[in-house]
């Protein structure tokens, strides 16, 4: 199979978005009551949260400064 970055990427979004609706599930299916000191539920929730950041930051823009927009408010320059 001919592999490129954005089948890989979309690989990798659909694997995080797998994950979320695992982890998801086995919060939603741990059994109650839950103590404010319960470590493995807290390992769950710090799991997620793991998981989340990760697809959000497949998602957000990445500004890079190159020599014609140095800062990120910087519009582009004109010559």
């Amino acid at each position: 199979m001919n592999e490129t970055f954005a089948n890989c990427m979309t690989a990798a979004r659909a694997e995080l978005q797998q994950a979320r609706t695992l982890i998801e599930t086995e919060i939603h299916d741990y059994p109650t009551p839950i103590s404010g000191c319960d470590a493995q539920f807290n390992h769950l929730i710090g799991e997620r949260r793991k998981i989340c950041d990760a697809l959000n930051t497949l998602e957000s823009i990445v500004f890079v400064p190159t020599p014609r927009t140095p800062s990120q408010g910087a519009g582009v320059e004109s010559r």
